[in-house]
């Protein structure tokens, strides 16, 4: 029986037994789920109010703020939260120290559970105190990662404080490096918030719970009967063997993935593979869904149920085109920052709807950010057609750091989180390992391109692998490429000069993409970055204008629409964002920190270039032919 048709005074009791107390938990802020929909059921959102503040000594002191009762000093905020938003400061590019706090009651007291807290996004390094007692530390953005509450440590009943010390202050091996322009200038391709950037979840673990779930769909033709796996990993939390099974649905068609005994404190993955005789394809032209759904059992009792919605569709490289569904694409697309004129990166669901509304508007396919974007944005792609170039910020490193295999291994193992996270989305259209890395790779930056073409082959072998690079004649064929499937291009000819002036004049530019496709005749080409800043009118000859803007597009697009092998054309960027203090990007009469570029301004309205693109992209036949 559903517990909505019992009577109220038993829903009391039940809750009671369950620790469950409704007014303590809304004042607390916490409720269940998770803003997106994918996932395991046994999340807690940890919202309503938190404490902030900086410590601009950047000294530890999380001992001391444990044992702090008052509320002096500290702010009130909601986290997700930027704490540099607004603040456009050379100081605030280069990062500072804060500290969050947050009181909470657990949604379940009773003595069996486990306890992990999760944190969606955090930049950069975070160290992780519960009740006094240091629990964890981590160092990277944009990709989730959680630790688990000690039991010792927990009060059941009591109120839990939380502190976190995030410090957003970067190191030149970091995802993205931290810099200095040749002004001295804190360098950097965006904005560097610090705080608890994305959301943060309890997650209740019943003995066992999910660690990964993957759906994989096969699609050998466009004709073909699909093929899908189903793999449920798990892992037993308690000191003594459980049996375990695993059972589900996918589109409705029973799965049963097995039943084993798990050891103590042990992992074990359950398979099972369905047959599509005739599947609904995935494309941007019609999104179909399939709705996947598991239970868990320990010891014949349901721990954990898990929900996502998976795309049938394939997606790979042929002669040197990309084909969804065995059909050459020539796709259209945007670029985007993350970023709002008041909450910084912290932005919420309706600006997130909004990004994909505005891509769509525009005739765009695809998006494509330089780090993962929110779950709930790959949920909105799946579900209204976009694809997104899933991409990791290992941005503009140097060669000198990449001779470090330290740093070539924690870049991989940015890229494996990425896929382990993303890889059920059907929007995902390819996994890419860089951005503007040396355009001359070294040999530290081809052992770094095979091993993570080879990683991320092996954890997906369904998805093309990618970099994006800086488009420049005089570099010539690169072998350093090899291992990849994709070549993504930053075609700036005609804005920026380049080395040596060697992409001033945009006459250069159909010429040495013609030089990329014979260096590169079994890759996917995709122009991957476009664009030229625009904030006044005046003469069309005059770069940072409206009309030089609409002048930029028109050219570019007309040649990257000449090139019946490209794969793809991406716009830099959809919106205005924040790059760094100093920041002129190629005009002469820049508004720093302001990226222009943007065919939209800050403040969403569009540039008149806007129109220009739309009408090109819609012209566009991007899905293709067999």
């Amino acid at each position: 029986m559903r517990i909505g048709r019992l009577p109220a005074l038993v829903i009391v009791v039940l809750c009671a037994a369950a620790g469950w107390s409704s007014p303590a938990l809304a004042a607390d802020g916490i409720t269940r789920g998770t803003i997106y929909r994918d996932g395991p059921d046994n999340r807690f959102r940890l919202g309503g109010e938190w404490l902030f503040r900086l410590d601009p000594a950047g000294v530890g002191q999380g001992q001391r703020f444990q044992r702090q009762t008052s509320t002096d000093g500290w702010t009130k905020v909601a986290v997700p939260n930027a704490w540099n938003a607004g603040d456009n400061s050379a100081a605030s590019m280069i990062g500072s120290t804060g500290w969050y706090r947050k009181d909470f009651r657990l949604p379940d007291a009773r003595g069996r559970m486990d306890w992990l807290v999760r944190f969606e996004s955090v930049n950069y390094r975070a160290t992780v105190w519960l009740n006094g007692r240091p629990i964890g530390r981590h160092a990277g953005a944009y990709l989730p990662w959680h630790l688990r509450m000690p039991r010792g440590a927990l009060k059941r009943r009591g109120v839990n404080r939380l502190v976190v010390r995030v410090d957003n202050r970067r190191r030149r091996t970091d995802f993205p490096p931290s810099g200095l322009t040749g002004n001295g200038d804190p360098a950097g391709g965006w904005w560097n918030y610090g705080g608890l950037l994305r959301e943060v979840y309890l997650q209740r673990v019943d003995g066992v719970d999910v660690t990964r779930v993957v759906v994989r769909p096969q699609l050998p033709c466009r004709t073909c009967a699909a093929s899908v796996l189903a793999r449920v990993t798990v892992r037993n939390y308690g000191g003594s063997p459980r049996r375990v099974s695993v059972g589900g649905s996918f589109g409705g068609r029973r799965l049963a993935l097995g039943t084993r005994t798990v050891g103590a404190r042990g992992f074990a993955a359950f398979d099972a593979r369905i047959r599509v005789p005739r599947p609904r394809l995935w494309s941007p032209a019609s999104p179909r869904l399939y709705t996947a759904r598991f239970t868990v059992r320990a010891n014949g009792r349901k721990v954990v149920g898990y929900r996502l919605r998976s795309g049938i569709r394939s997606i790979k490289v042929v002669n040197g085109r990309l084909r969804l569904n065995g059909r050459a694409v020539n796709l259209r697309g945007v670029g985007l920052h993350e970023d709002d004129q008041t909450a910084g990166f912290a932005i919420d669901s309706a600006r997130r709807a909004q990004i994909v509304a505005q891509a769509k508007e525009l005739g765009g396919t695809v998006l494509r950010a330089h780090y993962p974007l929110h779950p709930e944005l790959h949920e909105l792609a799946d579900r209204e057609g976009l694809l997104i170039w899933s991409e990791i910020p290992v941005y503009a490193l140097k060669n000198r750091d990449l001779r470090s295999s330290t740093v070539r291994r924690s870049a991989v193992r940015e890229l494996e989180t990425n896929v382990v996270e993303h890889q059920n989305h059907a929007s995902v259209m390819l996994w890419s390992i860089g951005n503007e890395l040396s355009s001359r790779p070294s040999g530290a930056q081809r052992l770094y391109i095979e091993s993570a073409a080879r990683r991320a082959r092996v954890l997906d072998p369904t998805r093309p692998v990618g970099i994006a690079i800086a488009g420049y004649p005089a570099v010539g064929c690169r072998g350093e490429y090899a291992a990849l499937d994709v070549i993504g291009i930053n075609d700036y000819f005609g804005w920026y000069p380049g080395p040596n002036g060697q992409i001033a004049d945009r006459e250069a530019l159909s010429d040495y993409l013609d030089a990329m496709r014979a260096c590169h005749r079994r890759k996917a080409l995709i122009v991957s970055e476009f664009g030229a800043e625009a904030n006044r009118s005046g003469p069309v000859e005059e770069k940072g204008t409206f009309e030089f803007q609409q002048d930029f597009v028109r050219y570019h697009l007309a040649v990257h629409g000449s090139k019946p092998w490209l794969s793809g054309s991406l716009y830099w960027t959809l919106q205005e964002f924040r790059v760094r203090p100093n920041w002129e990007g190629g005009n002469p009469l820049p508004n720093p920190p302001w990226h222009e570029k943007g065919l939209l301004r800050l403040d969403g309205s569009k540039k008149p270039a806007w129109f220009d693109v739309e009408r090109m992209f819609k012209a566009t036949p991007q899905l293709g032919a067999p």
